[in-house]
């Protein structure tokens, strides 16, 4: 592959992962708040409840998916120097899907009781459901902003401009946050969800559309049903919107099912899957993205070779997360216990999030991968085989959902979540190896390199942390920190060691990128 392209690859990537960085660690500073102003309580599982229709209507709308469906139209034309017609097919869309998009809210916000008596049929508190119905209807109009600034963050990524569209999750967690902090005196949990309102309004809508002006956006309204771009759009969307996506099915049968468990217990779910999903953010979501406009590209150019080789190469750094996943096993209890512990999140969470967080982190490298994944899927046009396998997947694995929960409670539910996941990413890159020819077999030899590399990490660091760590007190501030500092360390001396011994080429390849990488930065 063209050297070019690997160094804007790169440079992409470091961007979108202090991206995500920022919005991991600003996400956790607003579940921070939530938790000391509600822990897991029933208030919190009302708040999470209230999501589940702004989240429906966001899948049917595939308003998460608008980076990977319409940076193909926009970037054809684009390559073919043919920038008029790039804005026309972004108007069309936006107008389009933007008047769809705000029918479905006014029909939503009528029937907001009704549907969250289907999504969340165990939810019997009459206070509970009542708090859930009314913190929707406030959530419910950022879903428009979310679509909107979607839309021009898509046009963004494009034209190779990452930076605007980087800084949008960090408003929106800023702006739950503040709002929940101000607020939460009065109204009590209800202050996050004006926060979603207008964290959404200011990040998503208000920034992008300041960012869509720098790449000089021409926008106009454009209500052409029958414009060919709209029609390609509608053809990549439609499996979407019909399709359980792995993130998507995780979130949604964590509260159905979650309704039936005790009260809080949607919340310690939710909290266990906030913490997994900072280490799949970090690995998995910031190089998906950054990649997938060269992955779009490469296809363009009909490159189906150079675009598998820039597939496997990013799931062998992904598979690092199989051994980070273990250190995070380890020391869970103090990871929640630092993160959570304060205000209404008391002892008794902590340890119930912290069991749960077990069966999710086992997870956390299937939905690292899938990111990558589907998007050689959406690179290539191809929408309707994850939408089909993967709803196929999910579909599967409702079966393990219900026996999991009746036998585990909310750690089978977890564990189901878990399953599930792997099952769809196992079956997705399959299908995708077969149809594309990819030779794979050094990724799967390093996948099972890192799971023995994580199993061999694991009992020694349970070995150090049972008896080397014993004395330690784990119910002061000092104590976790000094667990967590010396698991590590040890964690990072094995990991080198191991790696060196199994040959791990691409760990020290990394390791020499991020080193030589920060250095620069300091010049």
């Amino acid at each position: 592959m063209n050297k070019s392209i690997y160094k804007k690859i790169t440079i992409a990537s470091l961007i979108m992962m202090v991206s995500v960085a920022l919005s991991r660690v600003t996400g956790l500073l607003r579940e921070m708040s939530i938790a000391y102003f509600g822990g897991t309580g029933a208030l919190v599982d009302a708040y999470q409840v209230a999501f589940v229709i702004p989240e429906i209507l966001n899948h049917i709308l595939a308003s998460g998916f608008l980076s990977v469906t319409f940076i193909p139209i926009f970037s054809k034309y684009i390559e073919e120097n043919n920038e008029e017609r790039s804005w026309e097919a972004f108007s069309t869309i936006l107008s389009c899907f933007g008047t769809v998009l705000l029918i479905f809210i006014v029909i939503a916000f009528y029937f907001t009781p009704d549907i969250v008596e289907i999504i969340a049929p165990g939810l019997y508190d009459p206070e509970t459901k009542s708090l859930a119905v009314k913190m929707t209807r406030i959530i419910l109009p950022a879903q428009f902003f979310f679509f909107t600034g979607g839309v021009v963050m898509a046009g963004q990524f494009a034209r190779e401009k990452f930076f605007i569209p980087a800084v949008a999750p960090f408003i929106y967690n800023a702006g739950i946050i503040l709002a929940g902090v101000l607020l939460s005196p009065y109204v009590k949990i209800e202050g996050f969800s004006w926060g979603v309102l207008g964290g959404a309004f200011l990040g998503s809508f208000l920034l992008q559309y300041y960012g869509a002006r720098k790449v000089k956006m021409k926008f106009k309204f454009n209500f052409n049903f029958l414009n060919r771009d709209l029609i390609q759009y509608v053809k990549l969307t439609i499996p979407l919107m019909v399709g359980l996506g792995m993130t998507f099915s995780a979130e949604f049968f964590l509260k159905f099912f979650g309704s039936y468990l005790p009260a809080g217990s949607i919340a310690g779910l939710n909290y266990g899957f906030r913490i997994m999903f900072l280490l799949v953010g970090f690995f998995g979501q910031a190089v998906s993205v950054a990649s997938f406009p060269f992955m779009a590209k490469l296809y363009a150019q009909k490159k189906v070779d150079e675009l598998n080789n820039l597939l496997n190469k990013t799931i062998k750094y992904l598979s690092l997360i199989i051994p980070f996943s273990v250190l995070l096993i380890i020391v869970r209890r103090e990871v929640v216990f630092l993160i959570f512990q304060r205000g209404s999140f008391n002892s008794a969470s902590s340890d119930f999030t912290s069991d749960i967080l077990l069966y999710l982190l086992l997870g956390s490298f299937a939905f690292s991968v899938q990111t990558i994944v589907v998007r050689g899927y959406y690179a290539s046009l191809n929408t309707m085989t994850p939408a089909v396998f993967g709803t196929i997947a999910v579909l599967c694995s409702l079966p393990l959902y219900k026996f999991f929960t009746d036998m585990m409670g909310a750690c089978g539910l977890a564990f189901a979540i878990s399953i599930s996941a792997t099952l769809q990413v196992f079956l997705l890159y399959f299908l995708w190896n077969r149809k594309t020819g990819n030779r794979s077999l050094s990724v799967c030899f390093l996948i099972l390199k890192m799971i023995l590399t994580g199993i061999v990490i694991g009992f020694l660091l349970y070995w150090f942390r049972q008896f080397v760590l014993c004395y330690a007190d784990i119910k002061t501030v000092f104590g976790v920190f000094f667990v967590m500092l010396s698991t590590s360390v040890v964690f990072l001396l094995l990991l080198f060691l191991l790696g060196y011994l199994l040959k791990v080429k691409e760990f020290f390849e990394l390791t020499d990128v991020v080193i030589k990488r920060f250095f620069l930065f300091l010049r």
